[in-house]
């Protein structure tokens, strides 16, 4: 990969850099549209550029910067040097690209903000004239809405595989969505060296055919093709467009002509699920197609006397089918709405109802409700995902009914999931509200009676204004307890629930785990687990690292990142955000001497023999693998052979197995009758230690064998970095234990409790109890004493009155302050079975069982500004649990449900028998429920 120099400007100061690149940018962004470049450029060349321009000018750092991700450091080095020129390579997947139109693949999991800033080609054209480097990574603004300012970067264009039948030519391409199946089909001819009117192509997904792509002004988007998706090119019998039996075969495959497979229930999977679970597709769903035509008589056929040459029987099989397993397609963004919405409807209450008539309970003059809009909506797109098959659906319609009548979910920016279900929770009570005309209703003062009658008039209350579906699933009732600081005054009310939201315990730090190397040779490589500030900089880790490793004076942590088993390159920046570290980046440190300027390393890289991919043969080549080992030399040292050895034995001397290492003393030992003298001694043990094959890479990428001999080797003419092949025989790596090389643990945030918290988790019940303590008002939220008749800042008890068969509870992961926006990633240990609320009801009068099962969550992924949502759901039916990402659904393992990304809990309320099956210890006193309280 080349990397062109742009000619450099005069140099400005930089503060007209900054002020400069500020104008252009509020200029460009004033006049974006769709079709405008933008340019990727690495998150970390844009931090060391913008603490380069504000160190004179800190004050106003994010004038004109936010936009891009920038931020106000904490401090900033009155030296920050110029940057060097622009380093995209770690946005660049180095593996080589089999796609035919695009010459540089991006890494799959880059996230805007983390790793990659996007700027306006105004921009980035000065940037790269003034700074020169690369590579040039453009990319195309689309519309994604109805509005013309609805505009998204498309960073990752559809990649297709194309598949060129019956040649059985493959090739893969990149393309917009927005683009025309037109242009597929000029690109599929570029590809293959085709004309226009020779080819017909098929939408391949999961290598079946759906659908002939005849439309040439639809847009892949609208033709619903997936990123990775195979698309099937068809070669045509002879130029004037008649179908060849390629053509041809896929109505027979089928079974039907593709009017006749529109009006057919049961789909084709387009699921991930059907390749990575071992489903196949044909058993997604039963069909059975009988046709009584040959091939000559419908290629004679004139297509207006089709249907009449068709005589097909259809024998529709739904039983075994599995049914919920459909996703819902991204349309930008709107993975907040998919998650929440799939566990709405993944609620067997909610599912049962909707597939019902619900149309009569509609509310229709509600003026609180949509007029039935929302209801309709949403029931259309549960009955969608209930049909059997599991083509992705678009949930276009019912989003543009939610922006109707919530605003603020419009457009295509990232949302609260738990924000947009307690809108989705509130707008279907109203839409499907039974109560047409709500009475007045004065509520009435306790007056000395019992809780349990002041509870029930106070719920016959609300449900006299308020009884609907919803209401009959996910109400439950508060009880608040209120006394006056002053005169003991307590008041007592019984409010409604839609939710319970959680406060958590906040943490400000973060854990890392790294692996520890000692190039002393004194120590195995130990693993070092630290706590860091959540928004520290590489200098705070390095810090950690020095502490827990009680490093010396004269002794330094060197930080490395680990690409393919070299070394990418060294953290010595110590300004760096960690926030830039990705999770699955392999970091490493070294233990080292502290050094002079005219340092350097040498890198060690282990090697061992593989079969050689694709050859029938038996020849073997030498493959990278493990953690690499450094040494520091000064650039003008004198090495020779020897010296790299006696390096290596060193590095490895703590690897060496202990059988190994006996016999390699016994073997080095002599008797007094072989060896007279010291000298002696010294040369045997020097001649019968193990000799690696070591191997450098000298300037012209060539690797020359290194023997143990005293030639001098010149340093200086080697390009840096200066690498070392230990090429390991099947012999040696019996004589080292080199498990320390190959485990090398991944910085991360997200996973199943056992792995991936340190102490003691924090348990959903200590949650619930710091809920319901009782503590003072916040001054804002002062009450009205009647008996003193003042505002007074009351002390607020809440207990758990009247529990819902359906338990929605809110984990509250983000704080808000006047300044700050912060996620809290506490791992919260949650029950699957038996969440047993019986002591946490303050109505023990109450029938009922309190024990609840979970049956879905929603999760939330990375930060609140570049964040994901999936949700994890439980079909009861299968009792099987699966991931729901938007349009890709996969089965999961239930110790797999649990992870710090648990954002909301579904909990439904078990029946008695179940109870008792699932805890024999638990007893509830009511023997049956019905989800309706009628």
């Amino acid at each position: 990969m080349e990397v062109e120099v742009a000619a450099v400007s005069p140099e400005l100061s930089p503060e007209e850099e900054r002020l400069l690149i500020r104008d252009i940018t509020i200029a460009a962004e004033a006049h974006s549209k769709e079709g405008d470049n933008f340019f990727l450029i690495a998150q970390r060349w844009w931090q060391h550029w913008v603490d380069y321009v504000t160190q004179e000018a800190v004050s106003t750092a994010n004038n004109g910067l936010s936009s891009y991700g920038s931020y106000h450091h904490e401090s900033v080095s009155s030296t920050s040097r110029r940057p060097a020129a622009i380093d995209n390579s770690d946005l660049i997947d180095d593996v080589v690209s089999e796609v035919s139109n695009v010459e540089i693949e991006l890494h799959e999991t880059l996230v805007e903000g983390r790793d990659y800033i996007l700027l306006p080609q105004q921009v980035w054209e000065k940037l790269y004239g003034w700074y020169g480097g690369g590579p040039t990574l453009p990319r195309k603004a689309i519309n994604t809405g109805l509005s013309q300012t609805d505009l998204a970067i498309e960073v990752y264009p559809l990649r297709l595989q194309l598949l060129l039948m019956p040649k059985g030519e493959r090739a893969v391409v990149r393309i917009s969505k927005k683009e025309t199946v037109s242009e597929l089909h000029k690109k599929a001819c570029e590809v293959f060296d085709l004309i226009l009117d020779q080819i017909c192509i098929w939408d391949y997904y999961g290598q079946q055919k759906h659908a002939l792509m005849d439309n040439m002004e639809q847009t892949l988007d609208d033709a619903n093709i997936q990123m990775d998706q195979h698309i099937l090119v068809e070669v045509l019998s002879d130029g004037n467009g008649s179908l060849d039996g390629g053509c041809m075969s896929s109505i027979q495959e089928n079974g039907c002509n593709e009017k006749d497979s529109l009006s057919i229930i049961v789909e084709p999977s387009r699921s991930s699920l059907s390749i990575a679970e071992n489903f196949s597709t044909n058993n997604c769903a039963s069909r059975s197609c009988s046709s009584e035509f040959s091939q000559s008589q419908y290629l004679t056929s004139p297509s207006s006397e089709l249907d009449n040459n068709l005589h097909i029987t259809h024998s529709i099989t739904t039983r075994g089918t599995p049914v919920g397993l459909t996703g819902l397609l991204n349309l930008g963004n709107t993975c907040f709405m998919n998650s929440a919405v799939q566990c709405l409807v993944h609620t067997p209450e909610f599912a049962r109802y909707f597939r019902e008539d619900y149309r009569q309970e509609i509310n229709w003059q509600n003026p609180l409700g949509m007029v039935g809009e929302l209801a309709l909506a949403f029931g259309e797109l549960l009955r969608k995902l209930w049909a059997p098959g599991r083509t992705p659906i678009s949930p276009r319609p019912f989003k543009s009914k939610l922006a109707r009548f919530a605003p603020q979910f419009s457009g295509y920016s990232q949302h609260d999931s738990q924000e947009l279900l307690a809108f989705l929770l509130d707008g279907l009570h109203e839409d499907l509200n039974r109560v047409k005309h709500k009475p007045y209703i004065r509520t009435n003062d306790a007056d000395g009676r019992s809780d349990e009658e002041v509870a029930d008039e106070y719920w016959a209350n609300h449900i006299a204004r308020n009884d609907s579906i919803i209401v009959d699933v996910c109400q439950g009732q508060y009880k608040s307890t209120l006394v006056c600081p002053v005169c003991g005054k307590v008041s007592v009310t019984f409010d409604p629930f839609m939710y319970l939201s959680l406060p958590l315990q906040s943490t400000s730090s973060r854990t890392v785990t790294v692996m520890v190397f000692n190039i002393d040779g004194s120590t195995l490589p130990t693993p070092c687990t630290v706590s860091v500030p959540k928004q520290g900089r590489c200098r705070d880790l390095i810090q950690a690292l020095s502490s827990a490793c009680s490093i010396k004076n004269g002794e330094k942590i060197l930080l490395a990142e680990i690409r393919g088993h070299f070394i990418h390159h060294f953290l010595e920046d110590p300004s760096v955000l960690l926030s830039t570290i990705k999770d699955d980046d392999h970091i490493v440190a070294y233990r080292v001497q502290t050094l002079g300027l005219d340092s350097t390393y040498i890198q060690f890289v282990h090697r061992r023999e593989e079969m050689e991919p694709g050859n029938n043969s038996s020849s073997t080549v030498w493959k990278p693998y493990g953690t690499p080992l450094i040494t520091p030399i000064t650039c003008d040292q004198t090495v020779t052979g020897t010296d790299i050895h006696m390096m290596v034995r060193t590095l490895l001397a703590p690897l060496v197995q202990h059988e190994g290492h006996q016999s390699l003393t016994l073997r080095n030992s002599s008797t007094n009758e072989e060896n007279d003298s010291r000298d002696t001694d010294s040369d045997s043990e020097t001649t019968t230690s193990p000799v690696m094959h070591l191997q450098l890479l000298d300037e012209n990428d060539e690797c020359i064998d290194l023997s143990e001999e005293e030639n001098p080797i010149n340093l200086a003419s080697l390009a840096s970095p200066i690498i070392v092949f230990i090429n390991w025989s099947k012999k040696d790596l019996k004589r080292f234990d080199i498990h320390h090389l190959e485990n090398i643990p991944e910085l991360f945030k997200y996973a199943p409790a056992p792995k991936r918290t340190r102490g003691e988790p924090l348990s959903l019940y200590a949650c619930l109890d710091a809920f319901l303590r009782e503590e003072p008002l916040v001054p804002e939220d002062m009450w009205y004493c009647p008996r003193c008749k003042e505002q007074r800042q009351a002390s607020k008890k809440l207990d758990l009155w009247r529990l819902p068969e359906v338990l929605v509870i809110h984990l509250k992961r983000f704080s808000f302050s006047r300044s700050t926006k912060h996620k809290l990633e506490t791992f919260i240990n949650f029950p699957i079975h038996d969440l047993d609320l019986t002591n946490y009801v303050a109505n023990k009068k109450s029938p009922q069982c309190q024990i609840y099962q979970l049956y879905a969550l929603i999760n939330h992924y990375g930060s609140m500004a570049s964040g994901h949502y999936t949700s994890h759901i439980k079909l009861l039916d299968e009792n099987r649990w699966y991931n729901f990402d938007d349009s890709h659904i996969s089965p999961i393992n239930e110790d797999e449900v649990k992870s710090v990304a648990a954002y909301v809990l579904f909990y439904r309320r078990i029946k008695v028998e179940d109870a008792a099956i699932s805890n024999g210890a638990l007893s509830c006193a009511n023997p049956t429920h019905s989800f309706s309280r009628r």
